[in-house]
Formats: structure tokens, sequence, C-alpha cells
């Protein structure tokens, strides 16, 4: 049975965002050898949309004109701020009767004013996660998830996360042969679940501290598995270890130990995916204690047991889908 994916464009929106997972579905009907999927790209009004890069698409139909599909995906952009109250009343209408909706990137913000997130968990870029929480507070914004399905609407991270997530709605349609088959002629790396991180934690706050802190956070950044401790930290900065403890919270919200502790969860998630050593001996390398306290921390932190996260991303796993 063909499947009828409709995407929603407009001026200003993110040209990947649209051709992404655009390619993906294309490329999983082509893949298939059959039409799998019938593909829309949808408008205010039939015709030329210019892209924030300036590229311009050609919309084939008219978003109020025609009849709902099977699932119906916003892109994202800062044009979709400016999309209007009648276009958000017919997105509304047009998601009712739709069986599967979802978002790219920003286009959370859409979902938003159309109503569709009220209750629900969401997802967008990480950069505007915060003005989604703020200017929705019903929602649960979920700045860490790279694409969530809440409440039967879909949601993802920034651009190239709406390729993980036509990916993983590819493999729910038609399977996950057929999907690792589309993520390797696409040279896909890995086809990412959605609940890996949009980034590291080393990044946000690399991001987030700035003046002499960021210098010190760059240090430890640079040999995470060192045997840092916060006195010597201070000593860094040449303040006192309780200033350095208020500091810290105050610019990255966490304590050092805190951020320590995520730092070594990284490295160990990391020889999770890449090796075989087994979770005592990784425990140990990442300076996390043994290897029950990293299931313990890891099931905190990531929401799923060591062994779980291994399965999905382990050497074995990679080796079955190439």
């Amino acid at each position: 049975m063909t499947h009828t994916l409709d995407l929603f464009i407009y001026p200003d929106c993110q040209l990947l965002d649209a051709s992404g997972p655009w390619q993906v579905f294309a490329s999983a009907k082509e893949a298939a050898g059959e039409p799998r999927y019938r593909l829309r790209l949808l408008a205010d009004e039939p015709g030329p949309v210019v892209t924030n890069g300036g590229m311009t698409l050609i919309a084939t139909h008219a978003l109020d004109a025609t009849p709902a599909g099977d699932t119906l995906l916003i892109a994202g952009g800062h044009g979709v701020h400016r999309l209007s109250p009648t276009t958000l009343d017919t997105l509304a209408a047009r998601a009712a009767r739709t069986p599967r909706v979802g978002s790219i990137c920003t286009g959370a913000f859409a979902l938003a004013r159309a109503g569709l997130l009220d209750g629900r968990q969401a997802t967008t870029h990480w950069r505007h996660a915060a003005r989604l929480a703020a200017e929705f507070p019903t929602i649960q914004v979920r700045a860490e998830a790279l694409y969530l399905c809440s409440g039967g609407i879909h949601t993802s991270a920034g651009i190239t996360a709406g390729i993980d997530l036509a990916l993983a709605l590819v493999a729910a349609d038609q399977g996950e042969a057929l999907a690792g088959q589309v993520a390797r002629e696409l040279v896909m790396f890995l086809h990412r679940p959605g609940d890996q991180a949009q980034f590291s934690e080393g990044l946000r706050c690399q991001l987030d501290s700035h003046g002499r802190l960021r210098q010190v956070v760059d240090v430890v950044l640079g040999d995470p598995l060192a045997a840092w401790d916060t006195e010597t930290l201070a000593a860094r900065m040449a303040v006192t270890p309780r200033h350095f403890q208020r500091l810290f919270r105050r610019q990255l919200g966490m304590t050092p130990g805190d951020f320590l502790t995520r730092l070594r969860l990284e490295e160990a998630r990391r020889l999770l995916a890449e090796s075989a050593a087994p979770l005592p001996r990784i425990a140990e390398h990442c300076r996390l204690g043994g290897g029950e306290q990293l299931r313990r921390l890891f099931q905190r932190h990531y929401g799923l047991p060591p062994s779980l996260y291994r399965a999905r991303f382990g050497p074995g796993e990679r080796s079955q889908a190439s």
C-alpha cells in the first residue's frame, strides 16, 4: 500500500529540514523498487518558495486544498515565526485528519501554536528549546532528545535530526531492513535512535561557560579521566573551593563533581559503542567506581541500562547493519 507523505514548507524555511527528510522517503521508494511512498510538497499556495539559504523550492500542492495524507511533516526555519493565524488553523485542522504528524527542528513552534503539543513532550533545536518552553509552559520540552513521539505527535531536533526521524518513520512503516538500506545509500554512519543526545555535555559547558571558568572547562575536556577534584580546579582559577563551587553552579547549573561524572559517562558510552570491554573494566577506566555504580549512573542519566545501549550501538549492531 502506498503511503502519502505531505511536507509543509513556507518562505524562509530551512532548506535541509525539507530536503533531508524528503530524500529519505524518496530513497525508500527507490530502494523498495515500488511506490511505497507518494510525496507531496505543500505550501500556502502552489508555486515557488524561497528557503533561508536563497534556494527556491516549488510547492506542488496547496495546504488548504489538498486531501489529508497519511503523514504530515512541518519543516523548521526562521519563517515559522511568521506563519499567519489562518495557516496555523489550517495546519491544526489538517493534523486532525492525518494519522501521523510531526515537525523538523523549529517546526515544533508551528505545532505548538496550532495547539497540537499541549500536555505533550517535544523537542526542537537545542538553541531554541528554552524559547519553546517559555512560550508554551504546558509542553514538556526535552532539549536533549534527537527526536521523540508523544501522544502520537513526532518532533525532532535541529536539521540532520530530521533525517534520523525520517529513517525511524521508514523503519516503522516498512521495517528496519529497508531503513538500514536507505541509511547506507545516504552514507549515514549510524541510524540514531531518538534517545541519543543532540550534542555532548562538554560542548554545552563550553558554550555556557566564560572567562576563567571557560579556561578550566577546556582543560578538563582535554583530559576528563585525570584525577581532578574541586580543590585542584579551584587552584587553577586562584579562587577558594567554595567560590569555585558557586561560580560553577551559577554558570553551568551543576557542581564540578556532576560535570566530571557526565564527561566520564560520555567516555563510558563511547567505549560501550566501540569496544567489547566488560562493564567493570569500563567503570574503572572512566573513574566511575564499579560495574554496578556505572549501571546505576547510566540508567539515571540516559534512561536505559548499559546493556541495552551496547545492543543498539555496539560493534555487533553496526556489523549486522553493514
